[in-house]
């Protein structure tokens, strides 16, 4: 009865005013992204019915492009822009200088779509480049060595788009989904280090008696077998090597999820989607070695990365940190859980029917990418005012 007094007895903070979206790096890039993401279907639809002239992007490679270098890179930027001013102690970019790192991300959204290739592939090469120098500041001012090794990732996201341009421009002779390979591993390594990082601490926490655990030699280990994945996938082997190598990656990161024991986190929304977005990057590991087996189409381990793995796992970190760092409670409500189920089945069709009925793949890609655009439409139409409002508490961020 005490407990009950006192909980009604506390204040409840009044409605937030002002204009917060250039605080921190979260705020203009989860909504920045989300938008996008949810665009993107449309965009799509418009360039298979020719509606957009002639742009310097188009068909998959421009998919490729955007949901990697447009949507699945503004998320990892927010995300390291917020976490590297609690890592260094130091300010990461705000204000004006965060507002023209946006402006600069949101015109190489535009450029590919027009024929000036020049201006799309230095103003898109430079975004992760700006975003590098903006974080290696502050991890410098604040000596935190420890995520230095994240300046030098956004620095190689960089190259490989430059690389990619230039394979499309003419000037190197290599086809352009060589860049989107690399990136796809950059973001497949963003994902184990910060899943194996975040998912744990986020599982005890969130779960009680849940006891997730991290084990030095697994952890070295799974991490290194994407750094080597990605070493492979520059030189260029193929076939069994390469199937040995993913199969050995997808036993690591099992092993390194059944530690963090997921199926305790069920009736926990923001817990369990990251462990499902984790399930995605094993489930991956083993399409793509069966892919290099040729057992099946390289597509389809693809998209268990792209719209699995990266769409599942950045869906629930923007929900859990626009909610941590708005000040609001961590606990998903039913639009949290609406964003989460579509993403996540969104993802199942896209690589599940393709695998299971082939001739179903036009129809359920159609399903999956308005799957997609209602779970990131709606995180975007409920998160807006969070984002562009300040926190709840009144503190800074």
């Amino acid at each position: 009865m005490t407990t009950m007094l006192l909980h009604l007895e506390e204040p409840r903070p009044g409605p937030a005013r002002g204009f917060a979206l250039w605080q921190l790096g979260f705020r203009p890039f989860y909504l920045l992204a989300s938008g996008f993401a949810a665009l993107s279907v449309l965009l799509w639809a418009l360039q298979f019915a020719g509606w957009l002239g002639r742009p310097y992007l188009a068909g998959p490679l421009w998919h490729a492009h955007e949901m990697l270098f447009g949507y699945g890179l503004a998320v990892v930027v927010g995300f390291l822009f917020t976490a590297g001013r609690n890592w260094s102690g130091q300010a990461t970019p705000s204000g004006v200088p965060l507002a023209l790192l946006a402006l600069l991300w949101l015109a190489g959204r535009v450029l590919v779509l027009t024929p000036f290739g020049w201006a799309a592939a230095v103003v898109n090469a430079a975004f992760p480049v700006a975003a590098a120098i903006g974080l290696g500041l502050a991890l410098y001012r604040g000596r935190n060595q420890r995520n230095y090794f994240f300046v030098a990732v956004l620095l190689a996201f960089g190259v490989a788009q430059f690389m990619l341009h230039l394979a499309q421009l003419g000037v190197l002779a290599l086809p352009g989904w060589v860049g989107v390979q690399v990136a796809l591993d950059l973001m497949l390594f963003v994902m184990a280090v910060m899943g194996g990082r975040v998912i744990p601490m986020f599982t005890n926490n969130g779960v009680p008696g849940v006891q997730a655990r991290r084990q030095p030699t697994l952890e070295k280990a799974a991490l290194g077998a994407v750094l080597a994945l990605t070493a492979a996938d520059l030189v260029g082997p193929q076939g069994a090597a390469l199937a040995l190598l993913l199969a050995l990656a997808a036993l690591l990161h099992g092993a390194r999820l059944a530690l963090w024991q997921p199926w305790r986190t069920l009736r926990t929304p923001l817990v369990w989607v990251l462990h499902a977005a984790y399930a995605f990057i094993v489930l991956h590991l083993l399409l793509r070695a069966g892919a290099a087996a040729g057992w099946i189409a390289p597509s389809v381990a693809t998209h268990a990365l792209t719209a699995g793995a990266i769409g599942t796992m950045t869906i629930g970190m923007m929900t859990r940190t626009a909610r941590g760092h708005t000040a609001r409670p961590l606990r998903a409500d039913r639009f949290d859980i609406a964003c989460y189920l579509c993403v996540l089945v969104s993802a199942l069709v896209r690589v599940g029917v393709p695998l299971a009925a082939p001739q179903f793949t036009v129809g359920a890609t159609l399903a999956s990418g308005w799957l997609w655009a209602c779970g990131f439409g709606l995180y975007t139409i409920r998160y807006a005012p969070f984002l562009i409002r300040p926190r709840l508490d009144g503190k800074p961020g």
